[in-house]
C-alpha cells in the first residue's frame, strides 16, 4: 500500500510541473468560440439589437443597445484578453454572466442537447419528435437531391439547441475564474512576475 501511495504522490508531483496546460487548453478553446460570437453580434448588429430587445421573437431585454454593446465587449474582446491569459479571473465574470444568460433565456426551454440524439438517455421530447423530421428531410434529401454529396461532410442532423455548450463553457470559465490564466503561458503570470512583490 505504502509502494502505491508513494507511486500516486511521485506522479502528482510531476503532474503539477505542467499544472499551467489545464487553463492553458481551456483558454485557448474558449477564445475563438467568445471572439466568434462577439464578433457575429457586432457584424449583424441591428439584428442583434432586435433580438435583445423583441419580447416576442427575442429576449425582450431592456435598454437592447445597451445589452448588446456589454455582451459584444464581454465576448469579442473577453476572448482576445483569455487568449493571451490578460485579466483571466476579471474576464471570466462577465462571460460567465453572458453564458448564464445563454442559458436561462436563451437555450433552457430546450433540454441539455445541444444536437437532437433520440439515442441519448437525455432526450427529451422536444428530441424524441424531431427524430421523425430528420426522417423525412433524409428521404426528401434522397428522393430529390444527391444524397451522399450532400452528406459527404457529415450526416445530416436537426439541431436542438439545448443548454449544454452554455452549461460546459460556464463550467470552464468557473474554473479560469479560480485558477488564473496559469502560469508561463498567460500575460498575467508575466505581468505579476514583473509587478507583484510576491510571486507564487
Amino acid at each position: 500500500m505504502n509502494k502505491l501511495f508513494s507511486l500516486h504522490n511521485g506522479f502528482m508531483n510531476g503532474a503539477s510541473k505542467v499544472d499551467f496546460l489545464a487553463p492553458l487548453f481551456f483558454r485557448i478553446y474558449l477564445a475563438p468560440v467568445m471572439i466568434q460570437a462577439g464578433w457575429n453580434k457586432l457584424s449583424g448588429w441591428e439584428g442583434t439589437v432586435s433580438w435583445f430587445g423583441n419580447a416576442d421573437w427575442g429576449l425582450g431585454l431592456p435598454m437592447p443597445e445597451v445589452m448588446a454593446a456589454l455582451a459584444v465587449g464581454a465576448e469579442l474582446v473577453g476572448g482576445i484578453m483569455l487568449l493571451i491569459g490578460l485579466a483571466t479571473r476579471v474576464v471570466a465574470i462577465p462571460l460567465m454572466v453572458t453564458m448564464l444568460v445563454a442559458t436561462f433565456a436563451v437555450h433552457w426551454e430546450n433540454g441539455w442537447l445541444a444536437v437532437s440524439d433520440s439515442s441519448s438517455w437525455l432526450a427529451n421530447d422536444r428530441v424524441m419528435e424531431a427524430a421523425e423530421r430528420k426522417d423525412a428531410i433524409k428521404s426528401i434529401l434522397k428522393q430529390h437531391g444527391n444524397y451522399s454529396w450532400l452528406t459527404g461532410r457529415g450526416s445530416v442532423t436537426i439541431l436542438n439547441n439545448g443548454v449544454e455548450f452554455a452549461v460546459t463553457y460556464f463550467i470552464m470559465l468557473l474554473s479560469l475564474m479560480f485558477t488564473g490564466g496559469g502560469r508561463y503561458a498567460s500575460a498575467d503570470y508575466w505581468l505579476c512576475k514583473l509587478f507583484c512583490k510576491e510571486q507564487k
